[in-house]
């Protein structure tokens, strides 16, 4: 009983601390709300995130700012056509004493924003998603651990502007989400243009540490969860594949590739972290249909008979429900 009631505790710090960041969050981003959910459900879990999204909408200031109130070392990189891996990972020089000495990249940090992901090659890419994947980068044959807790937020123009390399799906996969960030209402927009075009000094209030996010990701892995949610979570990444038993005439139709094993190990925890942000101690159905969406958007792939219909993948989606 001892035990539980230290579960219901944390669980109910966790949920008091998120409420907390987001008040703090509220001063310097007006709206958006659902983003700010989705952003801190993906650093609470552990995760990393994909915003896609046209210039301008604040994402940059939005994943700043998150970073200030948790209290963690942020780095912006802005990825362009000619970034090296090592201008990100890092690279050896020769110091005074003749001596090769490591200089570390802006990959040590706790938040990375990668800014454009979709703007540099490919050979870039990869560099920033092992280290994604390893939390440790190997430079010489010599392995340095990242700093805890790492999250990397990147974030993507759409597809369709020129001068982009798209990720590719098994690079895409090790993103636990893929966010869309739209441009804000009529009301949030008179009350941005106000806010940032007269003096405003806001002071955010650090609310967490490092320490504290690590022990809310171990405390959530701890978080129960019936067979009944782990059967759903299965059983909604295996019907996105085309030739999965019990794949619908859809998914068959329009998609040439669905989602693997990762997706159901994100749909769980996402929904474990959903939960505590409603006030919940275990998650259920609906807690992994909410988190779904975003979780499955990048991992499918539409085939010629999808694009030429103009059917788009959140369609899909929902018609899985």
């Amino acid at each position: 009983m001892e035990t539980k009631n230290s579960d219901i505790q944390s669980v109910d710090k966790i949920l008091n601390s998120f409420k907390d960041v987001k008040k703090e969050v509220a001063k310097v981003i007006i709206g958006q709300d659902k983003i700010i959910n989705q952003l801190l459900m993906t650093i609470f879990s552990g995760g990393h995130s994909v915003l896609i999204g046209v210039p301008g909408l604040a994402k940059t200031l939005l994943v700043n700012t998150v970073a200030k109130t948790l209290g963690l070392k942020f780095n912006r990189i802005q990825f362009t056509p000619d970034l090296m891996p090592s201008d990100i990972i890092g690279s050896e020089i020769i110091d005074e004493t003749r001596n090769f000495k490591f200089v570390k990249g802006p990959i040590f940090g706790n938040i990375i924003l990668a800014d454009e992901i979709n703007r540099t090659p490919p050979k870039t890419q990869s560099a920033l998603l092992e280290a994604m994947q390893e939390h440790a980068v190997t430079v010489s044959g010599k392995t340095y651990k990242l700093e805890q807790p790492f999250f990397v937020l990147a974030t993507q123009n759409p597809i369709e502007q020129e001068g982009t390399y798209p990720l590719p799906e098994a690079q895409l996969d090790r993103f636990m989400f893929s966010i869309i960030v739209d441009y804000p209402n009529v009301d949030e927009e008179l009350e941005i243009v106000k806010k940032t075009t007269s003096f405003n000094n806001q002071d955010l209030k650090i609310v967490l540490s490092a320490e504290e996010i690590i022990n809310f990701q171990e405390n959530l892995l701890k978080i129960p969860v019936t067979d009944t949610v782990y059967e759903y979570a299965i059983n909604l990444v295996r019907k996105t594949r085309p030739n999965a038993e019990n794949s619908t005439k859809e998914i068959k139709q329009y998609l040439d590739w669905g989602a693997g094993p990762r997706a159901s190990q994100y749909l769980v925890v996402a929904a474990k972290t959903h939960a505590v942000f409603t006030g919940k101690y275990s998650p259920d159905i609906e807690d992994v249909r909410s988190v779904a969406l975003n979780v499955l958007r990048h991992r499918l792939v539409k085939n010629y008979k999808a694009e030429a219909e103009g059917i788009t993948i959140e369609e899909i989606i929902e018609n899985l429900f």
